[in-house]
Formats: structure tokens, C-alpha cells, sequence
């Protein structure tokens, strides 16, 4: 009984610093940048228009990303929480249930303590800090990848353990229609399935079982389904052309495309080792010079659990190595497998390194402690110093001088959609001859005003007419109405599609 309420306070215990380190700050952020500010705006979009199965942008369909993350920030708005807040809610929920279950993992894989470590190892990492606190799919996607995680490993290190078997395969499903790469937990069968072929203990042969397996497959597929089956429905009863090219874009090009074409954030093959892991898996790096030794001998020794853990973040690291287009927030489903893999190793490696140096080992403590602390602080001190959204201040401003008249948007950011407090119009986020369509828009519409990039402005209307509005830095616009057209520009594009939106009720 009294095992049983150490491991409780242990687990309470790094469930409050979780929740202390991921949630400073929150009700003082806003949203600040792209990604953020789109996501939180297909979300009130989604409530707004009442269609939760395709995402808009605007009146524009939105077909980047399957829709689970704006629905759950949707959902806690739904509830009333503050708009503000939902959008980094998921991600700090998914911070928490990661750290108990790595707690969890350790524990059962080792002891207690090595999953103390592993929970630990995982807050301290400098990209959980950056991810978890952020209101972006990839945090969000952490609790699929944890789940996913968790369940493979009861079933395959710990098992058998069929129900948590299925609980991974529940999890990889939801993952998939969070972001594509929710399935990655299931490459953990490849290393495991050479363990057994091998005969290495720590992990649990389950032969002739295939009828069990292939039911995790239906789970994945029947949770996909769950947002999968009512769009394809939706699609072919109902849909247009707009719907049936979104159920294309997402589905293929979006995932299968992109992956093996992107057509940006191209990097070489070696980018994710030179350039994200030696900064955004800091503190862990600094120990690798003593721990790819040490992993070498646990595998000399033929320890299954070294090798399916390790041999995933392997699986996980080449296949986005692979992909052409890499983002440093795409290798992040491989932290929580590799901090397992450090965690038991770390009491060795800390007799190794103090020994016999108590000095050492205090300023080592003190060092880790003022490391937690400073991201605490930082988490206040971030959206203090950020102050407001510049997009925010510039749609307060245009607001203000066009009266609140309906506003042409060209070459537009999330942020000018999100912060928006008049009548819209646009044409279409990536569609070209912005500038002209608004001139000729203007000529239709002489009451009616066009936010204007600095870049663009000469070619279609006369400066001296033209109002400068923004920060002069980021956000370097122009307002132009009717009377600044030069007469100079008239689109070409033959396929013109002209959306329009207004907020019932504009964001604070």
C-alpha cells in the first residue's frame, strides 16, 4: 500500500510540474503567428458556418489538414472558454497525458524511478517546451503519438495486452485525422517483429494470432472513419466540384504528395541532425557522447526493449529524412520513444559523472532546477514582451479609418482574417492577380476599401491617394478606396472566384 501511494505522489507530483511548465502564461498569450492564428480561425469558422466536416478559411475551403485539432479547439469554444485559451488547451492536455504515461512506461519497463526520469527528461526537453505550449496540431498530435505509444509498448514489451493493442490502433486512427503521420507508433512492430524472429527477451512473442492483429487495423481504419466516412458521404450525395477537390487535396495531396514531392520548406536529407536535433533536443543531446556507447551494450546484450524503442526513433527519424520537405516540428513523435530509451540509463550516468564530486552533483541539481524555472518564467515573460498581435493592431486601424466598410483583402494572412472587424473580400489565398482583381473590384465597388501590400501598390494605384497603414515593420500595408486606381491594371486570369466573409462576432 505504501508502493502504491509513493508511485501515486510521483505521478501527481510530475502531473503539477507538467501542468505548471506548459500552462505559464496561458490567458496572457495571443495568438502569434501563422499557424496559430489560422487553426483558432477555421475553428470560430467552424461554429460560425455550422460545417465541421470541411474546414474554411474565410468562405474558402481550408484543405491543408484533416479537421480533429480545429474541432477540439471548436468544442472547448462551444463550452465557453475564451477563444484565447481553447487554442492552447488541446496541447497542454496532450503535455500532461504524455508525461503520465512515459511516468507510466518507465515504471512498469524499469521502476519508479527511471519513470520519474523519463517524465522529467521529457518537460526539460527545449522542444516540448516550444511544441506543448504552442496552439499547433503537433502538440495536439503528441497525445495521439503518447496514446499510440503507450499502448504498443503494454502490448509488446509488456503484453500480451490485446485491449491496449486496440487502444493504439484507437489512437493512431484519431492521430490520422489530427495531422496524416498519426500512424507512426505502428512502425514499432518492424523492430519488435526482428526481435522476435531473434528470440531477444523483452519483448512478448504472440504467434498465431493473426485474426488479432488484423482487428487493430479495423480499429485504425473504423476511427478514421469517424470523420473519413461522413465527408465521403457528404462528397458524393451532395458535394461540388469545391468539395471534391478538397477531399483530393487532403486526402493525396496533402499527405501522399507532399510527402514524396514538397514543393516547400525543402531541406537536405542530414537537416533534421544538423539543425533541429543539437538545438531543439537540448538538454538530451549533451548526453549522447556517453549514451550511444551504453545503448550499444544493452543491445549487445539483446535487451528488446532497447531495440524496439530505439529502432523506432530510428524508423521515425529516416522516414522524414526522407520527405523532401521538412519543418523542425515534424521529428518531434520520436522524443517520447527516445527519452524511454535515456531514462533508465541516467542514474548510471550521473554515478559516472559525480562520482565522487558531491560538489559536482549540487551544482548538476541546481543547474536542472534553474533550467525548469527558467522556462516557468519564460512562459510570463514571452507574451509580455510580444505585446499585440501587429495583424491585430493593423485590422483595429483599418476598421477604424475605412469606417468599417467592406474590406478587399490581397496577398492576406491569417491574421488579417482572424482580427478582421468589417466585411470581407477576397479572392482566393493563393490565386495570383490579387492587386488587379481588387482594382477592378474597387471600380464595382467605389464605397468599398483594399488593404494593399507596399510591394504591389505602384503598379495599380497612385501612392498620393493611398493611405499607410501597420507597424511599418511586419505589417507594411496601404488603403487604398476607388479614387487611388491609376487605371493601369485589369486581370487576366479567366477563372474568377470571389469570396466573401464577415464575423458575427470579430475577436477581442
Amino acid at each position: 500500500m505504501g508502493l502504491i501511494r509513493s508511485e501515486r505522489t510521483s505521478w501527481l507530483f510530475l502531473l503539477l510540474i507538467a501542468a505548471a511548465m506548459i500552462s505559464a502564461g496561458l490567458g496572457m498569450r495571443q495568438p502569434s503567428n501563422v499557424d496559430e492564428e489560422r487553426f483558432l480561425g477555421v475553428a470560430l469558422e467552424m461554429l460560425q458556418n455550422g460545417d465541421w466536416l470541411i474546414p474554411h478559411r474565410a468562405a474558402e475551403i481550408y484543405p491543408d489538414k484533416p479537421p480533429l485539432f480545429m474541432w477540439a479547439i471548436a468544442a472547448l469554444i462551444r463550452i465557453g472558454v475564451a477563444p484565447t485559451i481553447a487554442l492552447f488547451l488541446p496541447a497542454l492536455f496532450a503535455g500532461m497525458v504524455t508525461t503520465a504515461c512515459l511516468h507510466d512506461l518507465g515504471t512498469r519497463l524499469w521502476n519508479r524511478r527511471v519513470g520519474m526520469i523519463a517524465g522529467l527528461l521529457f518537460l526539460a526537453t527545449y522542444q516540448t517546451y516550444s511544441l506543448q505550449r504552442a496552439g499547433q496540431i503537433d502538440g495536439f498530435l503528441c497525445l495521439w503519438t503518447a496514446l499510440g505509444l503507450y499502448g504498443m509498448a503494454r502490448h509488446l514489451l509488456l503484453g500480451p495486452a490485446w485491449g491496449w493493442f486496440y487502444v493504439a490502433c484507437a489512437a493512431m486512427g484519431l492521430g490520422i485525422i489530427s495531422k496524416g503521420v498519426g500512424f507512426l507508433p505502428a512502425l514499432m512492430l518492424v523492430p519488435y517483429a526482428y526481435a522476435v524472429r531473434r528470440g531477444w527477451p523483452g519483448v512478448v512473442p504472440m504467434p498465431g494470432e493473426a485474426r488479432a492483429w488484423l482487428f487493430g487495423l479495423l480499429v485504425l481504419l473504423a476511427t478514421s472513419a469517424t470523420w473519413l466516412l461522413p465527408l465521403l458521404l457528404k462528397v458524393a450525395l451532395v458535394g461540388d466540384e469545391a468539395s471534391r477537390a478538397y477531399l483530393s487535396e487532403v486526402l493525396l495531396r496533402q499527405t501522399a504528395q507532399r510527402y514524396a514531392n514538397a514543393w516547400h520548406h525543402r531541406e537536405p536529407f542530414w537537416y533534421f541532425f544538423t539543425q533541429v536535433i543539437p538545438k531543439y533536443w537540448l538538454p538530451l543531446v549533451l548526453a549522447l557522447p556517453w549514451l550511444v556507447p551504453a545503448w550499444r551494450r544493452q543491445l549487445a546484450k539483446r535487451d528488446g526493449r532497447y531495440l524496439v524503442l530505439l529502432g523506432w526513433v530510428v524508423l521515425v527519424l529516416i522516414f522524414f529524412s526522407l520527405s523532401s520537405g521538412k519543418r523542425k516540428l515534424y521529428i518531434y513523435p520520436a522524443l517520447p520513444g527516445l527519452v524511454l530509451a535515456m531514462a533508465p540509463l541516467v542514474p548510471w550516468l550521473l554515478r559516472r559523472w559525480f562520482a565522487g564530486r558531491p560538489r559536482a552533483r549540487k551544482l548538476f541539481v541546481g543547474l536542472a532546477i534553474l533550467w525548469f524555472c527558467a522556462w516557468f518564467a519564460r512562459g510570463f515573460i514571452e507574451p509580455i514582451k510580444e505585446g499585440i498581435n501587429p495583424r491585430q493592431a493593423l485590422m483595429a486601424e483599418v476598421a477604424d479609418v475605412s469606417a468599417g466598410g467592406e474590406l478587399a483583402l490581397t496577398y492576406w494572412r491569417e491574421g488579417h482574417w482572424l482580427f478582421a472587424r468589417q466585411p470581407l473580400v477576397h479572392f482566393g489565398v493563393g490565386a495570383p492577380e490579387q492587386t488587379e482583381r481588387a482594382a477592378e473590384w474597387l471600380r464595382a465597388n467605389p464605397g468599398g476599401h483594399a488593404l494593399i501590400a507596399r510591394s504591389e501598390l505602384a503598379r495599380c494605384f497612385s501612392a498620393e491617394k493611398a493611405r499607410r497603414v501597420g507597424d511599418g515593420h511586419d505589417e507594411d500595408w496601404w488603403l487604398v478606396g476607388a479614387d487611388a486606381d491609376n487605371g493601369q491594371c485589369h486581370a487576366q486570369a479567366s477563372h474568377r472566384l470571389t469570396y466573401r466573409f464577415a464575423w458575427k462576432q470579430p475577436l477581442d
